[in-house]
């Protein structure tokens, strides 16, 4: 595939940087050349000389000398050397992706960093924008500014509609097509919802037809619920190139470190790595060296247990507040079952609009949730839906919350039964 029709001016300009180049050579180089190149600073003026982490099976990481260099200087822009190397073997393994030797992978500050420097990558002012909704409001953040004309393309508890889809490409104008189609495939954030295998593979072909990369946003791909296996990712469909896809362990090691990888066609990858040297220079290299140090202890069959035991910990988590839910919001509220993710995305009955419910008569209340606006394409227009999240949260205080959203809600019933009698 040709890129550059999918790359904005700005993305088009961006050269590599000489010093951040020879950086990167310096890494692997003999050991007998003599590298005066980088303003790093010296190893025998940092605070910090070694260091050990517990983890909870009672296992220790242990970072040396060395180690506590690597964690404390200036490491390469893709990202740490042996973490990308773990990062590709985990990808290759879980996804098996087509023209492997077409693609890179590159460390992102989370899956935030990478989408913002994709979509600053692509996005020009008053673009067309093709995002499934509801939508990602990180997302939404990046592209808002750019004043798109967004094509919203419906979701329901099967994931992205593919006849959805069809209907928002031929509404588009054709001297304002679309670049990209942007998605969260498992456990949408809000919706939980997971797109089926036999939708993916309509999208792909959709996306195909009409020459269009696909942004596939997957965070909570470990999170899929009720013993089922994840249908096959965008990259695992990919034949001709035109998958991005993120990840992050943010959801199932820790969302402080702060690491994800984005992987994808190299020309595009490339271009994404020269905004980042640009921008933070590298991600945090002591958060890489932890994630890298984990990966080498737990390899592949430790990380499949860790995964294992915390979605069994979250669909545990997701049943208590299903239950919180069926108890007080009956009749009260609808929603789908979440087959993965975080969240339950609630419909409120006879309430058009919940901004103001939840904004300014929430605290009152003694119940706040993310108003369902944060996730439209349009946050003017009236949204009777809100956002639960059960992640972090115990199964009393889910009871108690799910208590006081359904007297909330019978308050705010009582509100707009009174103001035809105020006017």
């Amino acid at each position: 595939m040709d890129y550059t029709g999918y790359m904005n001016e700005v993305a088009r300009r961006r050269e590599p940087l000489v010093i951040r180049e020879l950086f990167g050579l310096q890494h692997g180089a003999p050991k007998d050349v003599v590298f005066l190149t980088a303003g790093a600073p010296n190893p025998e003026t940092f605070p910090i000389v070694s260091g050990s982490l517990k983890l909870r099976d009672g296992t220790t990481l242990e970072l040396t000398p060395d180690k506590m260099v690597d964690c404390l200087q200036y490491g390469p822009t893709p990202g740490y050397p042996p973490l990308i190397e773990q990062l590709k073997t985990i990808t290759q393994t879980i996804h098996t992706p087509p023209r492997w030797k077409d693609r890179e992978v590159i460390v992102t500050t989370g899956s935030q960093s990478g989408l913002l420097m994709a979509l600053e990558m692509m996005l020009t002012p008053g673009q067309t924008v093709l995002v499934e909704q509801p939508c990602y409001t990180g997302v939404l953040s990046v592209v808002n500014p750019y004043n798109p004309k967004y094509l919203p393309v419906e979701s329901d508890g099967e994931g992205l509609v593919p006849s959805s889809l069809r209907a928002a490409l031929a509404s588009c104008s054709p001297h304002n097509k679309p670049k990209f189609l942007y998605t969260v495939p498992t456990g949408s954030n809000p919706s939980g919802a997971v797109t089926s295998e036999d939708r993916r593979r309509e999208v792909y072909q959709i996306c195909r037809d009409n020459d269009l990369l696909i942004l596939e946003d997957d965070p909570y791909f470990f999170l899929h619920y009720d013993g089922k296996t994840p249908p096959t990712s965008y990259l695992s469909l990919d034949e001709d190139g035109r998958v991005l896809r993120f990840d992050s362990v943010s959801k199932v090691v820790s969302a402080g470190l702060r690491v994800g990888w984005v992987t994808g066609p190299r020309q595009l990858v490339h271009k994404m790595n020269l905004h980042k040297g640009s921008s933070v220079i590298s991600s945090a290299s002591m958060s890489q060296v932890v994630v890298s140090e984990l990966l080498r202890v737990w390899g592949l069959e430790g990380l499949a247990r860790h995964t294992t035991q915390v979605r069994q910990y979250y669909q545990n988590k997701r049943d208590s507040m299903l239950q919180a839910a069926d108890k007080y919001l009956s009749g009260v509220c609808e929603w789908t079952v979440p087959a993965g993710g975080m969240f339950l995305w609630l419909k409120v009955l006879g309430v058009r609009d919940t901004w103001d419910m939840v904004m300014r008569r929430g605290l009152e209340g003694k119940v706040m949730l993310v108003p369902g606006h944060a996730f439209m394409t349009d946050p003017i227009r009236p949204c009777p839906y809100l956002r639960a999240s059960f992640s972090a949260t115990s199964t009393p205080i889910m009871h108690q919350g799910m208590k006081n959203l359904a007297e909330l809600i019978q308050r705010e019933k009582e509100l707009q039964r009174m103001k035809p009698q105020q006017g």
